[in-house]
């Protein structure tokens, strides 16, 4: 295809927050052009099973209030209070945007939208959508809602890998480098860059995540001089399908469950999470996984089970259809027998530091959905949170945007070119589950760092997966730098060589690849702000 040279908007990635920002640019008048390198479709957003979580207090005794609280709960300390009041504040607004773009939610027989219960939540408030398959709605509705506006406007540009966000003389973005399926680079120039790729799920052997979770957009953003915050916060849902492989994508099985009370059970029907959390089953997503993990090891267990055999048939074929599809394609009948499950790597808690519209420490750099960091996660998501989070900064950083001055004039790229480094993929992953998921010691991350410094070498980005690679390795090191660096236990990073909670709050701050090779770690501790 013919990719234009220029644009006013470029947004890198095609998911919820993405298509939130690029219909809003376009709607407002920007020429916006949304680069993926994939189809549009494949992304973390269409595999969102659970729901988005959303105040309504008309709907019962749920309350900002309550939802604050339970936010700060599960974040372990690390949440910024006055962002999390104020991102809740608009969950409302946020649903009825996706209403609004054509979104259908389910509800009940009297009209009302059906709310859901997931781990760490004291209230029912999930959105949901096909019953278990919120995501794929959402990606439909807003990928329809895209097709219809006119090309001039807005358009989607597939198979182009962004390689580098382009700065001029003076600092600020002045468009992308990107790599074209035949291998050959164009320069797409824009003023405004959105990077809204997604986690980094892939630093992972086991994860939920798809193949095109691979860190880009952090990577692009230490390359452009952004700064990324909370690295060492991965977060491990629960309850992937263990499908007795021994790594790779995991189907997610749906924390909805465990609000219909489905219980995590081990090899002997025992129920594993009775009096390790008040909540039980129904505990923070880090508090579960942390202890399933230590009840296989205890146990010499590959997986546990999750029953929820009281379901009725129509319960699965209404409720949850697509765990019933997942359970059926690898022989299980989840009606009759419990699912077996494991922990697997699911969201990137950390990421590029933004403020509450998008905006990073570059000027035209934008970033939204999973690879921000704005300070509503802390140290360990609350389930659903992240779809409203991508919705509402999405909102708000159109608004950023089309506010903003205009440039009238791109300036052409200063950005000098940097070293790229990759490691071999599969070796990297294996030792990241090894030594950085459930649990850390000094001495396995150290292991990571040497085998990164040591393996890594010179990359052409000749193809997607050299640019991946690239991207994987460089989000390594951030992991490993900030992991070594947390000497305590929190949320979603576990030292078994500091089990306990430091009492001080502290936030990791990775600078930008201003010196040598590799990002370095330059702040530790303190009060978090963007910087």
């Amino acid at each position: 295809m013919n990719v234009p040279a220029d644009a006013e908007v470029i947004v890198v990635g095609s998911g919820l927050a993405g298509l939130t920002t690029a219909l809003g640019t376009a709607e407002l008048g920007c020429r916006t052009l949304v680069v993926t390198k994939d189809e549009a479709d494949e992304n973390n957003t269409r595999l969102a099973q659970g729901g988005m979580a959303v105040t309504l207090g008309s709907y019962g005794h749920d309350s900002v209030d309550q939802h604050v609280a339970d936010t700060c709960a599960a974040g372990a300390g690390l949440c910024e209070q006055r962002i999390v009041r104020d991102l809740l504040l608009s969950s409302p607004t946020a649903l009825h945007y996706l209403i609004s773009q054509g979104a259908r939610f389910d509800e009940e027989a009297d009209g009302r939208l059906a709310l859901a219960q997931e781990g760490g939540h004291g209230q029912r408030r999930i959105v949901r959508a096909g019953g278990d398959a919120v995501g794929r709605e959402i990606q439909r509705a807003l990928s329809a809602a895209a097709s219809t506006v006119a090309a001039e406007r807005l358009e989607i540009v597939r198979h182009h890998c962004v390689v580098d966000v382009l700065l001029d003389i003076r600092g600020s973005v002045c468009g992308v480098d990107v790599l074209r399926p035949d291998g050959g680079r164009a320069v797409l120039r824009a003023p405004t860059v959105v990077l809204a790729t997604g986690g980094s799920g892939q630093l992972f052997s086991s994860t939920t995540n798809p193949a095109v979770a691979t860190a880009d957009g952090l990577y692009l953003a230490l390359r452009a001089g952004a700064q990324l915050r909370d690295m060492e916060f991965i977060q491990f849902h629960p309850t992937a399908l263990f499908t007795g492989t021994a790594g790779g994508q995991l189907p997610l099985i749906t924390e909805a469950l465990r609000g219909e009370q489905a219980v995590i059970i081990d090899d002997r029907g025992q129920r594993v999470m009775t009096g390790v959390h008040p909540l039980a089953d129904l505990a923070p997503r880090d508090v579960v996984s942390a202890a399933m993990t230590e009840h296989m090891a205890q146990r010499d267990l590959h997986h546990l089970a999750l029953d929820a055999t009281h379901l009725t048939a129509a319960q699965w074929r209404d409720r949850f259809p697509t765990v019933r599809a997942a359970c059926a394609a690898h022989g299980i009948d989840p009606t009759e027998e419990p699912i077996p499950v494991v922990p697997a790597a699911h969201y990137q808690c950390g990421g590029v530091a933004t403020d509450t519209y998008g905006r990073t420490g570059v000027a035209g750099l934008y970033a939204v959905g999973e690879i921000a960091r704005t300070g509503l996660h802390g140290a360990n998501r609350l389930a659903s949170n992240s779809l409203m989070e991508a919705t509402v900064v999405g909102l708000r950083a159109t608004q950023a945007i089309t506010r903003a001055p205009r440039r009238t004039e791109v300036l052409q790229p200063a950005t000098p070119p940097r070293p790229r480094l990759a490691v071999p993929r599969s070796a990297l992953q294996k030792l990241l589950q090894r030594h950085c998921s459930m649990n850390r010691t000094a001495a396995g991350i150290e292991e990571v760092a040497a085998f990164l410094h040591d393996q890594a070498r010179p990359r052409e980005i000749r193809c997607r997966r050299d640019l991946e690679d690239c991207a994987l390795t460089l989000a390594a090191w951030t992991l490993a730098t900030a992991a070594l660096a947390r000497r305590e236990s929190r949320g979603c990073h576990r030292r078994s060589d500091f089990p306990r909670r430091s009492r001080r709050r502290q936030w990791s701050l990775i600078h930008s690849l201003a010196d040598g090779h590799w990002p370095v770690l330059r702040g530790f501790g303190g009060r978090s702000s963007m910087a």
